[in-house]
């Protein structure tokens, strides 16, 4: 058998990188109706995400188009982002929107629908901004066909206006069902004193609304093909299978860059705790690697709460399990790691101290390129989830 060289799916986004591998598809013009060209390209926007850029041309009209849709996989839980400007510093915040974005200003009485809009990447100013331009495009003849509705919309323009130059404080509200949205901090690492950030489980309707379907929800599949929710094997990834077997492996594909890799999982028993599912992936063509561990149990009726005191260096060695929802704090340092920050993992009190510092020094103030980074008194914001939730 031949070996044969896998490259990432998604490549960081270089200039100097000589073959980019741009896809072109002979596709309409929307403005003339002839024919022009599409090309595709995946990259990797460095300290961001996985993106699919598309660029359209005519050649027939001159007619131009350019759009960018996320290449990842849509985050576990929606989010919530309220932003309350207030100074002139908070218009020019980055903001990432995806298509399922929707944007509301209260105080304006103001919303864009999600999907109405596609994917970029723009500030507070420019959401305002390109509101502006969508509303006075078609004025002119406005005024002429529909004038008291012309009037209106001015009004409302001036209205938009007031808030772009700051007249008084109000609030940009951002829900984004696929978890794919994100505000700047310009105070990172320190909290955000006038942005917050929550997160929500999405409904029935938005996860259809995204594609996402349970088995039970697609009727068809046992007729068109039963082994998809059936295994012919009674035996077949059952829990005694997990703890005969030393190690199990199946395909899947790197978080980072989306090529084809294997994980390893295994279920073991940590003494005086219980069973977990310890998973590593490791990415032979970005190099990229994760590993996690998971509960083999339930869930606790309680929560738990640990204080330990770092006293000395026997200290660093102690062994300790941190789950996806457990936050951790050293008020010392003025350190808070939200709830699913690192993932889930087996380790000391140095390892956590050294897998935070290593996020810190890859993830910048406004984002970061993959995983959960730790979070400065809830500062910082994740964007990708970590294995266990982009080969779901």
């Amino acid at each position: 058998m031949c070996s044969v060289e896998q490259n990432p799916i998604f490549r960081d986004l270089s200039a100097e990188d000589p073959d980019p591998e741009v896809t072109e598809v002979e596709s309409l013009c929307m403005n003339c109706h002839a024919n022009g060209m599409t090309r595709l390209l995946l990259t990797r926007i460095p300290y961001y995400k996985n993106v699919v850029l598309m660029s359209f041309s005519c050649e027939e009209c001159g007619y131009q188009n350019n759009e960018i849709q996320p290449g990842g996989a849509y985050a576990e839980f929606g989010v919530r982002w309220k932003l309350h400007v207030e100074q002139p510093a908070d218009l020019n915040r980055q903001v990432v929107k995806s298509d399922y974005t929707r944007v509301r200003i209260p105080e304006l009485d103001f919303e864009i629908p999600a999907q109405s809009q596609k994917g970029e990447v723009t500030t507070v100013e420019g959401i305002i901004a390109r509101a502006v331009a969508g509303l006075t495009q078609d004025q002119a003849s406005r005024r002429a066909e529909h004038p008291a509705a012309a009037e209106q919309i001015d009004a409302f323009v001036r209205r938009l206006q007031g808030a772009r130059q700051l007249d008084k404080r109000w609030t940009l509200e951002l829900e984004d069902a696929s978890g794919n949205c994100f505000v700047e901090n310009p105070e990172a690492p320190r909290k955000d004193s006038r942005c917050e950030r929550t997160e929500f489980t999405r409904t029935t309707d938005q996860d259809h609304m995204l594609g996402i379907f349970t088995h039970e929800e697609v009727s068809d599949a046992p007729a068109s093909n039963p082994s998809l929710l059936t295994p012919s094997d009674p035996s077949h990834n059952t829990y005694e299978q997990l703890v005969a077997d030393e190690v199990l492996q199946f395909p899947t594909n790197c978080p980072d860059c989306n090529a084809p890799a294997a994980t390893n999982m295994k279920l073991t028993k940590i003494p005086y705790f219980k069973e977990v599912v310890i998973m590593a992936t490791v990415c032979d063509a970005c190099g990229h690697r994760t590993n996690e561990v998971k509960s083999g149990g339930g869930v606790e009726e309680k929560g738990v709460r640990f204080e330990v005191r770092v006293a000395s260096r026997d200290d660093f060695s102690r062994d300790i399990l941190k789950s996806e929802t457990c936050s951790m704090e050293i008020p010392e340092l003025e350190l808070e790691v939200g709830g699913r920050a690192l993932g889930g993992r087996f380790s000391t009190a140095e390892g956590l101290l050294r897998a935070t510092a290593a996020q810190l020094r890859t993830s910048p103030a406004w984002g970061t390129r993959g995983g959960r980074p730790p979070v400065y008194r809830g500062s910082w914001t994740p964007w990708r989830r970590s294995w266990s939730a982009s080969a779901r």
